[in-house]
């Protein structure tokens, strides 16, 4: 791939890649590509794109028709139409919601008499969306009309890749590029033929005992993280890597937690005396004690009270990944943007079998336009079925910086357990950011994952070194 890419210093397609390569496995280019990436001989550039497809009841409606539209020609063949024949020439189950459709159309109910005053209008709405659901296209006002209908159209992440030789790789010498075919097993088919003459064989030394030496493997929860970590990529998202210190400022007053919050206290929050306090813009600090005591330019009435600045310099160690979303989100608050993170967090906790005062969390947000609830718990639903936990349900919730806010729980067991907490980012934390679109939120326990994952009762059981156990553990 390197020796092809060496061709030209323009960006390369999957397509061009697979035919010049005269590869027919997409997945090559993908794995070759990020081996030469992480060597510094090409640059990896990726985009995405959202496309949209039928749901099952759009392919459905596209066969038969949409159900506003059946209904409409079933009553200009009727001379006095009523809500009795509406129900039984459709059912129950189509008459309800067809018949909420058609009033916002125009169609009104007299009497149990359907009346309407302008075919015209109604005719050209329905054939409007008929045709759209025939031929999905660039259309918002119909994109936005059938994402509220459920599963008539449904909205795919096309992501695109690009591969472009850099300096280093466009300096490498030809000579050093050299393409071999090493056979590893032989077969009676290969040594009927001569071919296996001209072949080069991987050495094997026959004459070494053959033992059966302890090997290593990744500890369960590097693995686990690399596992969270692919099937991040793999929906589209991007990593971020932030800083463990933090300010005060950024680690609760941007997520709205008042400054008497309980998980502020001594007792909860590792404060640091190096260093003691750590810089915040006066601006960011007026616009956080202006939001705090009186909601700001916001709808709120913020928290009332009195804001002390200094205490947003605080240095401290941060209590959740949090903190670092807010930052990515004030630094590109124009930018549309799906990014996670899975990394360490520190809480004063006592350590028994459900806590540590070091652990994990996984957090992601989406900030796009569009945003919304029902994509937040989708997003959740399926990144847990790529982890083969298919029974996950959401139920209310309240967090400061969060409304409307959830809980994210799964069945393990028989038994209902909660995993982390989910929701919108008040207007209280986005706004002060800049932040264009509403944003999705979540944050969860990597260390409880792991516990269901690997089937233990007793989080310390992950950090401590027992050999026996490690060596047990499948490969995750």
């Amino acid at each position: 791939m390197l020796s092809v890419l060496q061709s030209r210093d323009s960006p390369w397609h999957l397509d061009e890649v697979l035919k010049a390569c005269q590869w027919d496995d997409q997945a090559l280019v993908a794995t070759a590509g990020h081996g030469l990436t992480n060597h510094g001989l090409v640059e990896t550039h990726e985009s995405s794109r959202i496309d949209w497809r039928l749901g099952e009841e759009g392919l459905a409606a596209k066969n038969n028709g949409l159900l506003e539209k059946r209904i409409w020609d079933w009553l200009k063949t009727q001379e006095e139409p009523n809500m009795a024949g509406l129900s039984s020439h459709f059912g129950k189950q189509e008459a309800g919601p067809g018949i909420g459709l058609m009033k916002n159309l125009g169609v009104r109910i007299n009497a149990g008499i359907l009346v309407w005053d302008d075919d015209e209008s109604i005719e050209e709405t329905i054939v409007k969306r008929q045709n759209f659901i025939e031929e999905i296209h660039e259309d918002e006002e119909m994109i936005s009309h059938f994402q509220s209908r459920k599963n008539l159209i449904e909205a795919q992440e096309i992501i695109t890749r690009t591969w472009q030789i850099t300096h280093s790789g466009k300096e490498m010498s030809t000579s050093e590029l050299i393409e071999k075919e090493i056979v590893t097993d032989l077969s009676p088919e290969l040594l009927q033929q001569d071919d296996w003459q001209d072949m080069a064989f991987k050495p094997f030394d026959v004459s070494l005992q053959a033992s059966m030496p302890r090997t290593g493997k990744s500890h369960p929860m590097q693995a686990l993280i690399e596992r969270i970590r692919s099937i991040f990529l793999e929906m589209g998202f991007s990593e971020m890597v932030e800083n463990y210190v933090q300010a005060a400022g950024w680690n609760m007053d941007a997520l709205f937690i008042p400054q008497d919050h309980p998980a502020r206290e001594m007792q909860d929050t590792f404060y640091l005396t190096n260093p003691e306090m750590i810089p915040v813009s006066d601006e960011l600090t007026s616009t956080w004690k202006s939001i705090h005591e009186t909601g700001g330019e916001t709808d709120s009435v913020g928290w009332g009270g009195t804001f002390d600045e200094n205490v947003s310099k605080k240095g401290l160690l941060r209590t959740h990944t949090t903190v670092n979303t807010i930052q990515y989100l004030h630094q590109k608050p124009t930018e549309p943007c799906r990014v996670f993170a899975v990394d360490r967090v520190f809480r004063k906790e006592s350590i028994d079998r459900t806590h540590l005062p070091e652990f994990h969390q996984i957090e992601g947000i989406i900030m796009e336009e569009g945003a919304n609830l029902p994509m937040l718990v989708n997003t959740l639903k399926t990144f847990y079925a790529k982890m083969g936990i298919d029974e996950v349900r959401v139920r209310p919730a309240y967090f400061p910086y969060t409304e409307p806010s959830l809980e994210i729980e799964v069945k393990w067991k028989g038994k209902w357990l909660e995993l982390g907490g989910a929701g919108i980012f008040r207007p209280e934390v986005t706004e002060p950011l800049g932040c264009k679109w509403p944003v999705c939120a979540w944050g969860m326990g990597l260390e409880r994952l792991a516990m269901l994952v690997l089937g233990l009762d007793d989080i310390r059981q992950l950090y401590i070194s027992d050999l026996a156990w490690l060596s047990e553990q499948p490969v995750l």
